[in-house]
């Protein structure tokens, strides 16, 4: 199992409202709302303490929540801002690599993984995606981020480890 460290952007007016809104939107990402599809296994929040091995147990101490205009908020912010950007150019990179070296037949066939790369830059949701909104739909560009970000009165940051 794999575990990945994810972020929902969320609006709240308090502290103890943000991780019930992450949680909303991780549910979706684990397919327990009704109207979701799983892209990941299962999920723990860094409000849980009861468990051992995951959460913080696995990536060390997190807040449950901050908000985006906080230290701590704009730190989450930009740990998940740069693993987009980490996630999207390796991505990138193979599926230029792979179309300059290799023949359609390599390709459909997804020797090198081009095929998979190809999915990944295409994808909204799942281990490709690092940042969410409150709706569990990927951030993967800059306007979007702002747009979810400024569109809260009191936009949030809620980590958590997801495990694929």
């Amino acid at each position: 199992m794999m575990h990945m460290l994810i972020y929902a952007l969320v609006e709240a007016s308090i502290r103890d409202e943000a991780p019930a809104a992450g949680s909303s939107a991780f549910d979706r990402l684990v397919g327990v709302a009704p109207d979701a599809d799983s892209v990941f296994d299962s999920y723990v929040t860094f409000d849980e303490t009861d468990v051992t091995g995951v959460g913080e147990g696995w990536w060390g101490e997190r807040p449950a929540a901050a908000p985006v205009e906080s230290g701590a908020g704009e730190d989450l912010l930009e740990a998940g801002w740069e693993a987009t950007i980490e996630a999207f150019e390796q991505n990138l990179v193979a599926v230029r690599e792979g179309l300059d070296e290799l023949d359609d037949e390599a390709i459909m066939r997804d020797e090198d993984l081009v095929r998979h790369a190809c999915h990944n830059l295409g994808a909204y949701r799942g281990p490709s995606v690092v940042l969410y909104d409150e709706h569990g739909q990927g951030i993967r560009d800059r306007d979007r981020l702002e747009r979810v970000r400024n569109s809260a009165e009191s936009c949030w940051i809620v980590p958590t480890d997801v495990h694929y």
